[in-house]
């Protein structure tokens, strides 16, 4: 039976047009758009996927918004991670349950909220944000999403001058020059461990492969994620006339033992 929309649930209001407005519920609150107002009474005690009608007459679905719709729609600092990249991430980065993983970037938290969701109350996120108005406004958006009781410390510091935790399991970035971290990332991270980077352009890629190739990191991977709708409607269907093209380089590696050496 799902649960139905009580006082502080976040709500995600969508029109005819997919126009999306992000609420949190208030006893007593008001929502004013353009198409009208709509009582939040009205959705308090109602299910998910309810219709509503705004004072103009103006339909509105109300849906409890997905981790995707949020990311989007979340107030920010910095630019997010797009949802398209969020779950290549997680499956390139293989965040499991019960994973212990520095972020190292966080902006406003949309990669920090997929990570605390992927690796559950065994697993502990750790965040190096170099900016402490970044790292507030990330907190505040994992608590709006999760709640205050996760896993989770934030720090503001540069991760360019060290790791103090060490027996890591992965390790992601979201900054400039990771090739500044890739020795730092060798020591901090178990044997095995998964370092991986998210950028912007390909020559920021070059570099970071230099310095990757000469380290203990291999089985390197680079890519990119472009993302196609499609308009289907009938008989009329087409690829969407726009699309959510090039937005980040992923690249990642794992950290191998030494090459073994046999006396003859």
């Amino acid at each position: 039976m799902s649960r139905l929309f009580a006082v502080g649930d976040r709500v995600l209001l969508t029109d005819s047009k997919r126009r999306r407005h992000l609420i949190t519920l208030v006893a007593g609150g008001s929502f004013h758009t353009h198409a009208g107002i709509v009582a939040h009474d009205d959705l308090i005690g109602a299910p998910d996927g309810t219709t509503v009608r705004t004072s103009r007459g103006q339909r509105l679905v109300a849906v409890r918004p997905t981790l995707a719709e949020f990311v989007l729609e979340m107030p920010r600092g910095a630019q997010v991670i797009y949802p398209k990249d969020l779950g290549p991430i997680l499956v390139s980065a293989d965040i499991f349950p019960g994973a212990r993983v520095l972020e190292s970037g966080i902006g406003s938290g949309a990669l920090t909220i997929a990570l605390l969701r992927a690796i559950g109350a065994e697993g502990h996120v750790t965040g190096y944000e170099l900016r402490g108005d970044f790292a507030a406004k990330a907190q505040a958006n994992v608590t709006a999403d999760l709640g205050a009781d996760m896993p989770l410390t934030i720090e503001v510091r540069d991760v360019y001058d060290g790791i103090e935790v060490t027996e890591l399991d992965r390790i992601l970035l979201d900054l400039p020059e990771p090739w500044r971290v890739v020795k730092h990332a060798a020591a901090a991270l178990a044997p095995g461990g998964i370092l991986l980077a998210y950028l912007p352009t390909i020559g920021q890629v070059a570099r970071l492969r230099e310095e990757l190739a000469e380290s203990p990191f291999g089985m390197l991977e680079t890519y990119e994620v472009l993302h196609r709708g499609w308009h289907v409607e009938g008989q009329s269907v087409r690829p969407d006339h726009r699309m959510v093209a090039h937005t980040g380089f992923i690249t990642h590696g794992r950290l191998l033992a030494p090459a073994a050496t046999v006396d003859p």
